[in-house]
């Protein structure tokens, strides 16, 4: 495996931590800047705006972009804001910069998974793109919790700072292994792409993404506050809640990952239906400490597998689109991303106080049924894998 695609792995660690960190900083970032603890919340609402605008402009952008210098641009503005987010005292200039790092990140994912690829043989494509998109499990096993003890100790500035510092070694490895070649790989034109994407059944399946990735981050973005105001659980505990989501989220993607294409409808399915009850569980049981512990590593790896397990779906509703469908994944899962913490928010606003974020997901849930279940429900005998080859019932 060439070490630039490791190199790409780094920067999508850095990027990963950034986009989960705020779960574990959202108190301390309402108490610096005199703003709600939802208002904080909506900083990863933010970040997830900026992706899924981002996702599919900046993929259409980089169809034609020489690939190093893309990589090194995105980067370094990604790089550049967080430096500006860790020196702000404003609360409105720390919401720009996320969104603007979001399209940042989004422009360096559509360039890295295809650079990645390329730069293996036709047997190491899947090894490479696991490489990448595994800085993202990484950041939530080690990224999002250093950077809760990081905010612990120094203040939530400096998990700023850390993700900033982490991208100067990824910047120069980049720039010294990355070919100066162009991203374009796909012969269709981007219109073509395009109107492979509007399917009813596609559709229907970015929209159970969405609703999943809502209930998870509906839940994950107030964890600190449910773990310290309603389960009874101190401060110090919160690194390892996050750690555990994040260590949940690497088993699910990697089991997934593996037997997705064998048993896609089951997978799917049940993924569905065991998500929905586990926020219920959640719910009712997030006085118990016990409880806590076992069900955020649990949801973390059923809703990271059922996402990935759907990101495959979308991959084989979108064969015709091999360069926008991953954008159009992504879009997806932060459109859930940018609604969860806002529903989240809403409720606990209302006063129905930090454990109502639970419900709220278990709801989102319960849509995700209805909305996958049309799809799984449905799916034609004919319907082919990306690489051609007739997809598993």
């Amino acid at each position: 495996m060439p070490f630039a695609v490791y190199a790409l792995g780094l920067a999508v660690f850095a990027q990963g931590t950034s986009e989960f960190m705020l779960s574990g900083l959202v108190s301390d970032i309402a108490a610096d800047l005199h703003v709600s603890i939802p208002a904080a919340g909506l900083l990863t609402s933010a970040f997830a705006v900026g992706m899924i605008a981002g996702a599919p402009l900046m993929a259409l952008f980089s169809r034609s972009w020489p690939r190093r210098r893309a990589l090194l641009f995105f980067l370094c503005v990604f790089g550049a804001v967080h430096v500006v987010g860790a020196l702000t005292p404003h609360y409105g200039v720390l919401l720009a910069t996320r969104v603007v790092g979001a399209l940042a990140n989004a422009g360096f994912w559509a360039v890295a998974l295809v650079t990645a690829v390329s730069l293996v043989g036709p047997g190491a494509r899947a090894r490479a793109t696991a490489v990448v998109v595994g800085g993202v499990t990484v950041a939530c096993v080690v990224g999002v919790p250093a950077g809760a003890v990081l905010g612990g100790h120094l203040g939530w500035r400096s998990a700023f700072w850390a993700v900033a510092l982490v991208c100067v070694p990824a910047a120069v490895v980049i720039a010294r292994t990355i070919p100066g070649g162009r991203t374009r790989s796909a012969t269709a034109s981007a219109g073509t792409e395009l109107r492979a994407l509007t399917g009813p059944r596609l559709l229907l399946t970015l929209l159970t993404s969405a609703l999943v990735q809502g209930a998870t981050f509906c839940a994950f973005s107030y964890v600190e506050p449910l773990a310290t105001r309603v389960t009874g659980l101190g401060q110090g505990w919160v690194p390892v809640l996050l750690a555990l989501f994040g260590l949940g989220s690497f088993i699910g993607v990697t089991i997934t990952g593996r037997v997705v294409d064998a048993r896609p409808v089951a997978l799917t399915a049940g993924g569905l239906a065991l998500l929905a009850v586990g926020w219920t569980v959640f719910a009712l049981t997030a006085g118990s400490p016990v409880a806590t512990v076992l069900l955020v590593l649990v949801q973390g790896m059923l809703a990271f597998g059922t996402g990935t397990a759907l990101m495959s779906w979308v991959f084989r509703l979108a064969a015709d689109a091999p360069t926008l469908s991953g954008s159009f994944a992504t879009s997806a899962f932060n459109v859930g991303a940018a609604l969860g913490p806002w529903l989240g928010g809403l409720a606990i606003d209302a006063g129905f106080g930090f454990r109502s974020p639970l419900w709220v997901s278990a709801l989102l849930m319960v849509l995700a049924l209805g909305t996958g279940w049309a799809v799984l429900g449905t799916r034609p005998a004919t319907e082919r894998s990306p690489d051609g080859v007739p997809a598993a019932r």
